[in-house]
């Protein structure tokens, strides 16, 4: 956590994760029976202990929640809209690891079965490793240091442990992502860093950010809001933007990419004035419109219109207003034509833009 002291002396600690704070505010609506909610949220989250590498104290993350119903449909409704949503974006390289923590009465189980085993290696792991073997035996396998993977890799399955109901659980999670034709991992090892997490967990890991591979992760899990008095189910998932960013392909800005739809040219202080109306017209018709704010030359201002690769230029100055027409350029083809001033002034008589 990253706790502090303020300026009053009050301690502060920043938010590491964005989930039960969902669940607190969630929990002032009041959950009556059969209710579901499902929200998303995004924001900066931070971290107290020093940033692995490729990770940072603050960032940013964006997650969904769909709480108030224990199904496997929809944790895999979950993992799926966090697929679909990274090949939204244009990430199309990675793999989707996913496993099962099974409920607390498993995990009491599993604790012992994974101390016996750990027992005789322990001094030989690392500082966290030999903490947790005495807090908590179950984050000994979310452990990446190098010098403790050999030892994790061989350790107990998590699956034997299971009651047949959880083992059920998990099984129709895979049956559904198979229906969907999901290509995925079970990676036993896996159990997500936060303790709340029940039944399934999974990541979405890829190669492209280096070491630190971990895109998104995500699962199912039981948290008790203050002042109720049972937990909470629901499932979710969340992604740092920076590690997205990093994970998208880097593809160059096509040269003639459009800035705008529309550039307006205004020849002297009337002009000016009415395209100010008109521009604002456009924009309400869902055109994106610039315009020069200054007086300034006709040819500075098609500079301008090319530097922004405007497809459309309308050209206005005393002459068009005497004549109350507007000029109006393709700038592709270079073919101009005048059109009536009245319908972009006034576009609810119909406009010819």
């Amino acid at each position: 956590m990253y706790t502090f002291k303020d300026a009053g002396g009050r301690d502060l600690t920043l938010r590491p994760e964005g989930t039960a704070g969902v669940i607190r505010a969630l929990a002032n609506l009041g959950f009556p029976p059969g209710t579901e909610y499902r929200v998303f949220y995004s924001g900066p989250m931070f971290r107290g202990e020093r940033p692995a590498a490729g990770r940072k104290r603050q960032f940013h993350q964006v997650g969904v929640e769909a709480v108030g119903k224990i199904s496997p449909l929809t944790d895999v409704e979950c993992i799926l809209m966090l697929l679909d949503y990274l090949e939204a974006i244009g990430i199309h390289s990675y793999t989707l690891l996913i496993n099962t923590r099974g409920t607390r009465e498993d995990r009491k189980q599993a604790v012992e079965v994974l101390k016996n085993y750990f027992a005789p290696h322990i001094d030989s792991m690392c500082e966290d490793c030999r903490r947790r073997f005495h807090t908590n035996t179950w984050r000994i396998l979310d452990c990446k240091e190098p010098a403790c993977q050999d030892i994790i890799t061989h350790a107990p399955a998590l699956l034997d442990s299971l009651s047949d109901e959880s083992r059920d659980y998990f099984q129709q999670i895979c049956h559904y992502l198979d229906r969907a034709g999901i290509a995925y991992r079970h990676e036993n090892r896996l159990v997500r860093g936060l303790d709340y997490y029940e039944h399934t967990v999974w990541e979405v890991v890829s190669d492209d950010i280096g070491a630190q591979s971990a895109l998104a992760g995500g699962g199912r899990y039981l948290i008790t809001p203050p002042g109720a008095n049972k937990p909470v189910p629901g499932v979710g998932f969340a992604a740092g933007m920076e590690r997205l960013l990093m994970a998208q392909p880097q593809v160059e800005k096509a040269e003639n990419t459009p800035v705008a739809d529309v550039y307006l040219i205004s020849l002297g202080e009337q002009a000016l004035d009415l395209n100010f109306m008109i521009a604002r017209n456009l924009r309400r018709r869902g055109e994106i419109v610039m315009m020069e704010t200054e007086p300034k030359s006709m040819k500075a201002q098609m500079r301008a219109a090319n530097r922004v690769h405007a497809q459309t230029v309308y050209i206005l100055g005393d002459n068009e207003i005497a004549n109350q027409c507007i000029i109006r350029r393709n700038m592709e083809t270079g073919e101009q034509e005048e059109l009536p001033l009245s319908p972009l002034l006034n576009p609810e008589n119909g406009s010819q833009a």
